[in-house]
């Protein structure tokens, strides 16, 4: 540990006393992180999360929701990270012409204030007090990236390229760097062609619904686009690595990216989190195929291990004693299941999670599963076919804008019929695959006092951040 590490250090314990000195005393400010992966709906989580608290005629399973005597938004407490754009997302699914917002690229923070009337004996004669909910919007993506910390470029080029073995998605990268020689001079313009084989492949793969693509700003580079940071890939090594080969040269970009990109997110607002929602989209894993419902498996054990102080020297350095006390993972789009089918989604998410547990040696916090819908698209239907009835939903397709009722297939009762073939192995599932249909959001008529229509937000809300208020 570097002078500037010890230094950082003393400035996060000092800010860490401060802030927990200025809560206890003045205001509560429950930090609430949200992420998921590509399409999992953290867009749309928190605008019908924040619409809901303002407007909570829907709310019925928030037990603190009587004692809230206003919400309103307030100006951010953090003037360098950019604003979630709640008004704009909220007019883009509740407009005349509905549609779903554009999706979390990078962090954003919205800060949402409540008054609330204390319970208890001094709850009927004291004053209200202010509690502030602080929503930090962050791509999954970069979650996973708290892998590398650990990782040398040699390990982490094994392990992706192992995993690139597995997948078809890879073939054409694999060709490349199977005929590159990571021993010759460095090349730019090879570099280049390999880091953009490499991403290419990550975007496919998690197109096909693999959930651990990355590292994550290849797939979501913001302002680092086309910069050196992230050209590199994962080669075999040499036998020999001569000084300025290409193979040095990666191993030198990645470490930067390590150091420069990764470390700072962690530093800067990972740390400040003590409440946390995973969303996830778990029929899309469905609909990939038993390959990437076990690639979703592993990625949870990686996101739960990642919030496991002192798993890593240097993260626990940062975090200075504080901690993700609560952490909930939440299957989202539980509106293109049929109500019927809601229990079957929940036992799959608690089984998923159970096995994450197990394989990040997980211990401390409170973690839950829960099967949502932040912004219901659908109605239920029921459809007679080859004269047996089919419990259906039906809404508005994304693609055509027409009306259509849709059956997904019907989850198992028993997790194990699913997972059992993910664990395995096994390339497809024996029997009817599970279908997928994009619905775009319905029109809406909101009444006064209530926020838009959803399955068990007010429920995750209340496993989130009821104890605070």
């Amino acid at each position: 540990m570097g002078i500037g590490d010890i230094a950082d250090g003393l400035v996060r314990q000092i800010e860490a006393v401060g802030d927990g000195v200025s809560e206890a005393l003045f205001e509560p400010v429950i930090r609430l992180g949200v992420t998921g992966l590509a399409r999992a709906g953290k867009t749309v989580f928190i605008t019908s999360l924040v619409a809901n608290l303002l407007d909570r005629e829907r709310m019925a399973q928030l037990g603190a929701g009587n004692r809230i005597r206003a919400a309103f938004l307030q100006p951010q407490p953090d003037d360098t990270v950019p604003r979630f754009d709640y008004e704009a997302h909220i007019d883009a699914l509740t407009g005349p012409t509905p549609h779903w917002p554009e999706s979390t690229r990078a962090v954003s923070q919205l800060r949402l204030s409540f008054r609330v009337q204390p319970s208890g004996l001094l709850g009927g004669v004291s004053g209200l007090r202010t509690v502030h909910l602080d929503i930090v919007d962050y791509p999954g993506e970069w979650l996973l990236d708290l892998a590398l910390l650990e990782q040398s470029y040699r390990d982490w080029s094994h392990q992706a390229l192992a995993k690139a073995e597995a997948r078809e998605e890879a073939g054409d990268y694999l060709k490349l760097a199977g005929a590159t020689d990571g021993a010759a001079a460095l090349n730019e313009e090879t570099a280049r062609g390999l880091a953009a084989a490499y991403t290419a492949y990550q975007h496919s793969a998690r197109a096909a619904g693999y959930s651990d693509c990355g590292p994550g700003r290849f797939l979501l580079p913001g302002e680092l686009e086309g910069s050196p940071v992230l050209t590199f890939a994962p080669l075999a090594p040499p036998d020999r690595v001569p000084r300025a080969s290409l193979w040095r040269e990666m191993e030198r970009r990645y470490e930067v990216y390590r150091r420069a990109v990764v470390r700072p997110f962690f530093r800067d607002h990972f740390a400040r989190i003590n409440r946390q929602i995973v969303l996830v989209d778990l029929l899309d894993a469905l609909h990939g195929g038993p390959p990437a419902l076990e690639d979703l498996r592993a990625t949870m054990a990686q996101v739960l291990g990642a919030f496991r102080p002192g798993r890593n020297s240097w993260l626990g350095a940062i975090l200075m004693g504080r901690r993700v006390d609560r952490i909930l993972f939440a299957a989202t789009k539980a509106d293109h299941l049929h109500h019927t089918q809601h229990p079957k989604l929940q036992a799959l998410m608690d089984a998923l999670l159970r096995e994450a547990r197990d394989r990040a040696e997980f211990s401390g916090a409170q973690v839950q599963a829960l099967a949502i819908a932040a912004l219901r698209a659908t109605v239920e239907d029921t459809r007679m076919v080859d004269g047996r009835e089919l419990n259906c939903v039906r809404g508005i397709l994304a693609s055509s804008g027409k009306q259509a009722a849709f059956f997904p297939g019907t989850l198992p009762d028993d997790p194990n019929e699913v997972l059992g073939p993910a664990r395995t192995g096994a390339k497809s599932w024996l029997e009817d695959a599970y279908g997928q249909m994009q619905f775009a959001p319905a029109p809406l008529t909101r009444r006064p006092g209530s926020g838009p229509p959803h399955i068990r937000l007010d429920k995750a809300a209340e496993f989130l951040i009821g104890d605070k208020l």
